[in-house]
């Protein structure tokens, strides 16, 4: 998370975007991409994740106060997951936890989950274009954060 504080400073007007991505599929998608040469937003910050269902929903929050603005969650589709159902637990976490940012008074959009597979480099362009795309169109966050960030 220390990664977050330093990016900011480097990338002004442009928002941070921590990423926790599935090893087995969302990682692999992430990395077709580069190796295909596709094109995306560079503001976001990936962690490889063994599975999604491994996020804890406390990660999220202390990556909003820790200075990011947006995070995405990426795991395998349903029904692929490499660990039966891992991925169906990490929707179940992360709609709860949607429910809890509104609850305190964040914007829910800010934590976004995705189904992205290995072979779904250009999916995982798209994604991260809409994600940072729809991350740029809130005000930037004031709660959570820590003082003097």
């Amino acid at each position: 998370m220390r990664s977050v504080k330093l990016t900011k400073a480097k990338i002004k007007d442009e928002p941070t975007i921590v990423a926790f991505l599935c090893n087995w599929c969302s990682y692999a998608g992430a990395d077709l991409a580069g190796v295909s040469r596709l094109q995306y937003p560079a503001n976001v910050r990936v962690i490889r994740v063994p599975c999604s269902g491994r996020v804890d929903p406390l990660y999220i929050i202390k990556a909003l106060q820790e200075g990011a603005d947006g995070v995405l969650v990426s795991g395998c589709h349903p029904g692929d997951c490499h660990y039966i159902s891992g991925n169906l637990v990490a929707k179940r976490k992360f709609a709860m936890l949607k429910s809890f940012l509104k609850y305190v008074g964040i914007e829910p959009e800010r934590v976004q989950f995705s189904w992205v597979s290995a072979s779904e480099g250009g999916r995982f362009a798209a994604l991260i274009e809409k994600v940072v795309g729809d991350i740029k169109k809130l005000k930037t966050p004031r709660k959570l954060v820590k003082e003097g960030k």
